[in-house]
């Protein structure tokens, strides 16, 4: 099977925006509370990191996260971080650092869309 082409193109615009993402409901086991659906559309692939736009509607989910770093581009949410029981409030144009293991729970309240490097 051949890996679809990538959606970026070297020195053209991509509006993060309109990239369709096809969503499907999470798994229980990671459901807090409502029905939230996630999505993601892979943008390219540059060395061994992927590029991708996720988007995540509202309700609360679990997570393990991947080395990451984001940019949110639409939507608001907090995120709790369990291993030093914090939460950080994310929304568009926030940026966030994200390590492989960290246990999270997402609460968005607002879909939020946001691109990422991971």
């Amino acid at each position: 099977m051949t890996e679809p082409a990538p959606l970026l193109t070297a020195g053209t615009p991509l509006a993060a925006s309109a990239v369709p993402v096809a969503h499907e409901a999470l798994d229980a086991s990671e459901v807090v509370e409502g029905t939230p659906t996630t999505g993601y559309a892979v943008l390219d692939i540059l060395g061994d990191s992927e590029i991708g736009i996720w988007e995540m509607t509202a309700g609360t989910a679990t997570d393990t996260e991947v080395d990451e770093v984001f940019v949110v581009i639409s939507g608001r949410a907090s995120i709790h971080i369990a291993a030093d029981d914090r939460t950080i409030v994310v929304g568009p144009g926030d940026v966030v650092r994200l390590t492989a293991g960290m246990q999270t729970t997402w609460t968005i309240t607002e879909t939020l869309r946001k691109v990422y490097i991971s």
